[in-house]
């Protein structure tokens, strides 16, 4: 089985707990530490459960989920079994979330772009609900460890169960079919694009639920798992606005919508969730030129991009890949093609 290069592809990025931390609100600067910070100090036993998971792999063909328990403890995954395929619902709304909203990713990518599971080969979604942090308290973040998701309750009051999100779940599962792809490295531009697909297909996902036209969406990522505490629109958009911006909490969207504004830093992985927004940008401009349903024509597009870049790909090598897939699938200048080359131009990588 492929692993995502970095163990944990986490949903809340990295750059939020360092402005949740440096709060005059205690509570909150608790939240950064317990659930936010350094991509949990539970990465390094998570691999180890490796044998658990696995022994309820290709049991059934076809969609195959399984939703467990973690009862507030952080580790070791999966849980005790609450749901699996086919099993009615439970009484815990957390289990039956995930296991519904991981069947609508499944229901996606089959429907959509023919593809069976996060392998292409019926690979078993797997959730793990009610995870805790290790200071015993709820998880304020939802993540893919490579091998399955695994959701936090949230604190109540900045965040809430992050299986309320479509956007949530479709990122994060994203994160699988990337790995089982071309497999980008999670570090600097190539782990950019990584979280950039996953960003685009959950937003594809929810859109594509819901039957929502590029003028109906509303292009933003996590909206749904902000809790009463929290005054921001989502935690990234694929608009060119910011997200947020001096919130008490939450401080600035860092994300770049240019090139030329590319971080180069060392946080975050030399910046994999803030430079995504290049790539999200340049998707929300291809999709919103097209009109429609995003998932007819930018998805494929996006797509088959995805399948053609390699591990070490950067952001140029997806602006020509993209044109050129544009061309083939929709004919050379044609409106399609165009629009995908406008919208790297606009984000500062001419193809």
């Amino acid at each position: 089985m492929h692993l995502c290069h970095n163990p944990l592809c986490c949903f809340v990025p990295p750059y939020i707990a360092d402005n949740l931390k440096d709060s005059d609100n205690p509570v909150v600067r608790q939240i950064a530490l317990a659930s936010l910070g350094n991509e949990y100090r539970t990465a390094r036993r998570l691999l180890g459960t490796l044998p658990v998971v696995t022994s309820l792999a290709g049991l059934i063909a076809g969609k195959e989920r399984y939703v467990f328990d973690m009862d507030g403890d952080s580790d070791p995954l999966p849980g005790k079994l609450l749901r699996k395929e086919g099993d009615p619902p439970s009484q815990d709304e957390a289990v039956n979330e995930a296991y519904d909203k991981s069947g609508d990713v499944y229901d996606f990518y089959k429907e959509v772009f023919d593809r069976d599971s996060l392998d292409d080969a019926g690979l078993p979604l797997r959730s793990s609900v009610h995870v805790g942090d290790t200071f015993g308290g709820p998880m304020s973040n939802a993540f893919f460890n490579g091998q399955q998701m695994a959701y936090g309750d949230g604190d109540g009051n900045l965040f809430i169960s992050f299986t309320k999100s479509l956007d949530v779940v479709g990122h994060e599962l994203t994160h699988g079919v990337v790995s089982f792809t071309s497999n980008l490295e999670y570090y600097f531009e190539s782990g950019a694009l990584n979280e950039s697909f996953a960003d685009v297909m959950g937003s594809l996902i929810t859109q594509w639920k819901n039957k929502q036209t590029v003028d109906r969406a509303d292009w933003y990522i996590g909206n749904e798992v902000l809790g009463p505490g929290a005054k921001i629109k989502g935690i990234r958009t694929l608009t060119a606005e910011k997200a947020y911006e001096n919130d008490r909490d939450f401080g600035t969207d860092p994300q770049p919508k240019h090139y030329k504004d590319l971080y180069t830093g060392p946080r975050d992985r030399k910046g994999v969730h803030i430079n995504s927004g290049i790539p999200n940008h340049a998707f929300y401009l291809v999709a919103t030129k097209i009109g429609g349903y995003a998932w007819e024509k930018a998805g494929p597009i996006w797509y088959k991009t995805l399948l053609a870049l390699n591990k070490k790909s950067k952001m140029k090598d997806a602006a020509e890949q993209s044109y050129t897939i544009a061309g083939t699938l929709f004919g050379s200048n044609s409106l399609e093609q165009q629009a995908v080359k406008e919208a790297w131009d606009a984000v500062g990588l001419t193809v």
